[in-house]
């Protein structure tokens, strides 16, 4: 007869493997949608990576709080009324193209 214990961590293994699988994603084809209604992730992370993408693109270390919080605002409200726009497109059209 084989071990219990031996079994039951085998298969605790197997399905925290499983379980702890990466999944990725293109930020270029999130939409709006997508975006505003949780569909992907939190859309706070969406914007924290917009605005660490936007800011590498300008050379810009510094992290300013409140204004990412503005700007996710703005980003949200955005795409609350245009669901069909990619969220790049939005931030582009709100905050302009990464240099």
């Amino acid at each position: 007869m084989k071990n219990p214990t031996l079994i039951g961590t085998a298969a605790m293994i197997v399905f925290s493997t499983a379980a702890n699988a990466q999944v990725t994603v293109d930020v270029a084809k999130i939409t709006c949608d997508q975006f505003s209604g949780f569909k992907i992730t939190d859309p706070l992370n969406i914007a924290i990576w917009l605005n660490g993408y936007y800011n590498g693109k300008r050379d810009n270390t510094i992290v300013d709080p409140q204004a990412l919080k503005e700007n996710y605002n703005k980003l949200r409200n955005y795409c609350i009324v245009n669901e069909k726009v990619t969220v790049l497109q939005a931030a582009q059209t709100l905050f302009g193209a990464p240099k």
